[in-house]
């Protein structure tokens, strides 16, 4: 299937990020991955999920079926930068940042948040307090958590985030695209398979209100302006 995959993305010119498992040595467990497919047809690299779910005894969840990966991805289509992460590392803000140093401009970050029974929603609807579900976007953890991550990882790392879900009922949320300054430019409709086209501009004029301190930020210094010596600022036991 891979094969006929990269077949098709070199016979269309289109480039493909794939999900899959990729196999390792007996007896080590596979590698949850994306391929990176380039519009030759050629795997240019492969991103293998560095945080995986599951407790540190490493068998359950994730954990008890994958090895995580030790390294990030980067690569180039069109001028755009762009770099891959995987479902449950949204929780990790830090790989954002790591992009952001990698000066990626576009992160795209694949999701399979559905294939959920009816029953699995209603305890995690039922863990959230259904009292509350009308003050959030529903009813449960995934649909209230990981759009609005991913909304904030645009805007305090100013850039664009291609967040693709499956599609299969219950999905717990839509693919969209947020831009760089974390407004939604693009949503397919739930369990519905759909294209979704956006036109990336990096020339666009987008806010960027960490841009004069970002870069200091991300080299450990954890204030904007400049700092004085004063007895008055070194005492905060007194009005």
């Amino acid at each position: 299937m891979t094969a006929q995959i990269a077949a098709h993305a070199e016979r269309l010119k289109i480039w493909v990020i794939l999900g899959s498992a990729h196999r390792l040595s007996e007896p080590n467990k596979p590698h949850n991955s994306l391929y990176v497919i380039a519009d030759t047809g050629e795997i240019v690299d492969r991103y293998d999920k560095r945080f995986l779910s599951g407790a540190p005894s490493e068998d359950s969840e994730e954990l008890a079926a994958y090895t995580p990966g030790d390294h990030p991805v980067v690569f180039t289509v069109d001028g755009v930068r762009c770099g891959t992460l995987l479902c449950y590392e949204y929780r990790f803000p830090e790989l954002y940042r790591e992009c952001k140093q990698r000066g990626v401009d576009l992160v795209f970050h694949s999701y399979n948040a559905a294939h959920m029974s009816q029953a699995a929603i209603d305890e995690i609807s039922s863990r959230i307090g259904h009292e509350y579900a009308q003050l959030n976007r529903g009813p449960t953890y995934p649909v209230n958590v990981m759009p609005a991550s991913m909304i904030a990882a645009a805007a305090a790392n100013h850039v664009w985030i291609s967040c693709a879900n499956s599609s299969a009922p219950i999905s717990c949320w839509e693919s969209f695209v947020v831009r760089a300054d974390g407004i939604v430019v693009g949503r397919s409709p739930r369990h519905t398979r759909h294209c979704l086209t956006t036109i990336i501009d990096l020339d666009a004029d987008l806010y960027d209100g960490a841009h004069a301190w970002r870069d200091r930020a991300m080299e450990g210094v954890f204030h904007s302006g400049t700092l004085v010596e004063d007895p008055r600022s070194m005492d905060r036991h007194s009005l």
